[in-house]
């Protein structure tokens, strides 16, 4: 056994200095925040932090970082601070909503179904890839304009859930006359922004099976996808195609919902099936995709949404509708990820 040499041991003396090095710091715990300090340290008048920015947007870890260091430069005998953000990458999935042709509804199913697994816990984007007929703004009631920090778009927030499109950077009313490169470089900057703590990104497609859903699914490859159609053959026919490209591109589709099912006469109470009924249960059944779901054709659910007050944020049937809709998605995209 070595003697003893009479100094202090080397595990003692760093003991003491980051004991002096906490006590010097320690004004910094009044800071709410104080919860993401992961390390703290005084050198020489020089003090170092290290925080956890996750979750953050990008205004906000900003602030936090001019907050701390402001505290710390209060701080009697330190004359710099440095300030390290650093923040973990969130397991965020991507859900692709599409349909083989236009018409059916698909953006209304899409914002609410995001508002709808929003009001369940998750916390959730929308992404507005229908390049040519972008309509979630109008649909979600804003024309607030997102910023760019960073050269990442920062989303708007709507309803309980963070949304970007196309038709926040256009002026209303003027046509995208764009080209396949110019639309696909687009939703690029749409889904690498900054999403913050999303959990589920849900994108709205254009209707078809071209440029755009090709892009998507190269580049971020969904981890599921639902499509729309309403019950009527030739909105199946197409619907089919959306399926088989998803499948062809081994993309998982979760299946698909009826939209505009039957139709209850507000006056009489009757019920008619003005585009059919059943047609896509029937379809789903045939190709070998799960049938997520029946969604009314409503009045109520037309108006709602071209005032800007999407069914799925409020309460009544429609919001119910959509809240089982989202119950059985979600089941599915957890099956996905197991």
């Amino acid at each position: 056994m070595a003697k003893n040499s009479g100094k202090p041991e080397v595990s003692a003396y760093l003991a003491s200095e980051m004991s002096e090095t906490t006590e010097t710091l320690s004004a910094l715990d009044a800071h709410p925040e104080a919860g993401r300090i992961r390390s703290r340290k005084v050198a020489d008048g020089v003090a170092t932090l290290i925080v956890d920015a996750t979750g953050l947007g990008a205004a906000d870890r900003k602030m936090l970082e001019q907050e701390l260091r402001d505290a710390a430069m209060r701080i009697e005998g330190v004359r710099e601070a440095r300030i390290a953000m650093t923040a973990s990458q969130p397991h965020r999935m991507l859900l692709a909503v599409g349909s083989g042709k236009g018409g059916v509804g698909k953006s209304t199913v899409a914002a609410n179904l995001a508002i709808a697994i929003a009001r369940s816990g998750k916390k959730v984007g929308l992404v507005d890839a229908d390049v040519y007929g972008p309509s979630q703004p109008t649909l979600l009631g804003t024309d607030a304009k997102p910023t760019a920090e960073d050269d990442r778009l920062i989303p708007v927030e709507a309803h309980g859930l963070r949304f970007l499109s196309l038709g926040q950077l256009v002026s209303p009313g003027h046509a995208l006359a764009w080209r396949g490169p110019m639309a696909t470089g687009a939703l690029a900057k749409l889904i690498e922004a900054d999403w913050g703590d999303a959990e589920i990104l849900v994108v709205d497609l254009p209707p078809g099976t071209g440029d755009v859903q090709l892009s998507l699914i190269q580049k971020s490859r969904p981890d599921g996808a639902i499509i729309v159609s309403t019950p009527q053959d030739l909105s199946l026919i197409d619907a089919t195609r959306a399926i088989d490209l998803f499948r062809k591109m081994d993309v998982p589709v979760l299946g698909i919902v009826e939209n505009m099912a039957g139709y209850i006469c507000p006056h009489c109470g009757e019920g008619s099936d003005p585009f059919g009924s059943g047609g896509a249960e029937a379809a789903a059944s045939e190709i070998g995709v799960p049938f997520l779901g029946r969604l009314p054709l409503s009045a109520a659910v037309r108006a709602a949404s071209d005032a800007g007050n999407p069914p799925a944020a409020g309460e009544g049937p429609e919001a119910s509708a959509f809240a089982d809709l989202a119950a059985r998605v979600a089941k599915a995209l957890e099956t996905v990820r197991r």
